[in-house]
Parts: structure tokens; C-alpha cells; sequence
């Protein structure tokens, strides 16, 4: 028996990926820059680069969902605006296709 057996790890969820796939939206719909490509592996790409380059944020309860929507502003807000248009830039560059 591992701990995964014993323990529900399904509640334990990443509010950094919901902000950065949000602020992903956004920017590609704003840019409109039809050279960047938007097929699924680029995409994923870009969310990967930014997740890497901002502080996760974990919660597992009601009270850390209110705390993780407060992020929606502030520092935080801006730390993800920034790894994600550095993210696209970068790939953008060196998409990992032909």
C-alpha cells in the first residue's frame, strides 16, 4: 500500500494553473498575432514555461479556493501576466515543431 492508497490527493489542485490558462486566454485572444501558433502542443508549451516561472499556489479547501481568487489581483495577477507573455514570447521563437 502507497500513500496514494491511502489518501484522496484529488482535492489537492494548483490555483496557479486555473490563472495562467485564464491570463493564456487572454493574451492569445488580445494579440492577435496570427503567427503565433495556438495548435495544442505550443499551447501547452506556454502554460508549462509560465507555471515554471511563478510561485504555485495549492489549496485543498473551501477557504484556500477564497484565498487563491484573491489572487486574481494584485502582485500575484502581475507575476502570472508576466510568466505568461515571457511563455508565449518563447515559444513563439522556438515552437518544439517544424
Amino acid at each position: 500500500m502507497g500513500i496514494r492508497d491511502d489518501y484522496d490527493f484529488s482535492i489537492l489542485t494548483n490555483e496557479a494553473e486555473r490563472l495562467v490558462t485564464d491570463e493564456l486566454e487572454r493574451q492569445l485572444t488580445a494579440r492577435k498575432d496570427e503567427s503565433i501558433c495556438v495548435c495544442e502542443d505550443c499551447v501547452i508549451d506556454m502554460a508549462a514555461l509560465a507555471l515554471n516561472s511563478i510561485k504555485p499556489v495549492y489549496r485543498v479547501s473551501l477557504l484556500g479556493t477564497m484565498y487563491a481568487a484573491a489572487l486574481d489581483g494584485g502582485e500575484y495577477a502581475e507575476e502570472v501576466r508576466r510568466g505568461v507573455s515571457t511563455a508565449i514570447d518563447r515559444v513563439h521563437a522556438n515552437p518544439s515543431h517544424d
